[in-house]
């Protein structure tokens, strides 16, 4: 990726680390709650980071209450 800020990169890096140990959905509240950012400043980042990321696959995947975001490491 060219030019990211400090919240995109704590968001890839909290992805690769967990999709890495298995995991592969997540929530963008609970993202937030690990790297100290809100809800809505990490769904707000995670469609442009599933269009510009090259190390992960982020995949809009379901929608309830929150979106539901599949990880899978490139």
């Amino acid at each position: 990726m060219d030019e990211t800020d400090s919240p995109d990169e704590r968001i890839l890096a909290y992805l690769r680390d967990r999709a890495a140990g298995g995991d592969r959905y997540f929530r963008a509240k609970h993202i937030a709650d690990a790297i100290g950012l809100t809800a809505k400043q990490v769904g707000a980042r995670l469609p442009r980071l599933a269009e510009e990321s090259e190390d992960v696959e982020i995949e809009k995947w379901g929608r309830a209450r929150s979106t539901t975001w599949r990880v899978t490491p490139q």
